[in-house]
């Protein structure tokens, strides 16, 4: 028998999409707001985390400026909501005449600034986060047909370019060749200080991965041989996947597509170290510019999309 409470979840849905006319990205942030108020008003189990209003540690992915922002939030007035997306994102909304204007108008502004959906962390002086919610929010997923019709770029929905590189063995590897598979894809150097301070945090992923099937990181040099790269790790006693771009030097910054194009480092990245997240038929799902602290709460995310894409 069909769960009641899943039903009126999804007529929910169903109904912000013909009221509005949302695209899929919109209507998974509607949905999310949906599930929180279904929540809050007690037609859903509630799966929020345990955590305390006022810890603000406990908030997922929030940097230095997000967790002041959180603390901003916490001493404003009332109707006030707090929300959140993978990567650092947050916004928050206070002085609203109702708890769900306040989570309404937070998620519009998170969708209409940055492009993600996000979920409701906090409303007034209660944690509603779903974690549930949260380790789907780089869906909805493409479908074959629909990726093969995606444009080529950097963007989430693009398929990512057909990057060539080789293995640290030497094999010739085509970015194409890892489709069936979520690929993490990491732009970094050695000269670079931001990104040798999360190399210890890709450790940390990249062996609670373990021998994943599904998963596989890459990581790729930029302006710099590749033997400075696997120097410098070596030194740190580091053990990550490290491929070769084809980059030789420090005033080099093409790399090449499987047809034989040439295409800026800076074309594929504004800024290093920069991290993109395939789905199994290569489409973005995630980008970040910048180190991230904290990969290891990536992994439920990154399993979400290792079991709902590629299809």
């Amino acid at each position: 028998m069909e769960n009641i409470s899943e039903l009126k979840a999804q007529a929910g849905l169903e109904m912000y999409t013909a009221r509005y006319g949302l695209n899929r990205l919109a209507s998974l942030s509607f949905f999310v707001q949906f599930m929180w108020a279904a929540m809050l008003f007690g037609f859903l189990p509630s799966t929020a985390l345990a955590a305390a209003l006022n810890d603000i540690d406990a908030v997922p992915h929030l940097g230095s400026a997000g967790k002041q922002g959180y603390s901003e939030f916490l001493a404003a007035e009332k109707h006030r909501a707090f929300v959140i997306a993978p990567g650092g994102v947050w916004f928050w909304k206070a002085g609203e005449d109702t708890a769900e204007a306040a989570a309404e108008n937070a998620l519009h502004a998170c969708l209409e600034e940055t492009g993600r959906a996000c979920v409701v962390y906090a409303v007034n002086d209660r944690v509603v986060f779903d974690e549930k919610a949260w380790t789907r929010l780089w869906g909805p997923y493409q479908n074959k047909k629909e990726a093969a019709r995606a444009y080529i770029g950097k963007e989430r929905g693009d398929r990512f370019f057909n990057l060539v590189f080789r293995s640290e063995s030497g094999k010739l590897i085509k970015l194409s060749d890892l489709k069936g598979r979520v690929v993490m894809l990491h732009f970094w150097g050695s000269w670079c200080p931001a990104c040798l301070r999360e190399m210890p945090e890709l450790q940390q992923l990249h062996r609670a991965l373990g021998a994943s099937p599904d998963i596989q990181l890459v990581l790729l040099q930029v302006r710099e041989k590749f033997a400075s790269g696997r120097q410098w790790l070596q030194k740190q006693h580091l053990e990550l996947p490290l491929h070769d771009s084809g980059v030789s030097g420090p005033a080099l910054d093409l790399m090449t597509s499987a047809e034989g194009k040439a295409i800026y480092d800076r074309d594929i990245a504004t800024a290093f170290p920069t991290t993109y997240i395939l789905d199994k038929h290569g489409i973005v799902v995630f980008s970040h510019v910048g180190p991230v602290a904290g990969w290891l709460q990536y992994l439920p995310l990154l399993r979400d999309v290792a079991e709902g894409s590629g299809k």
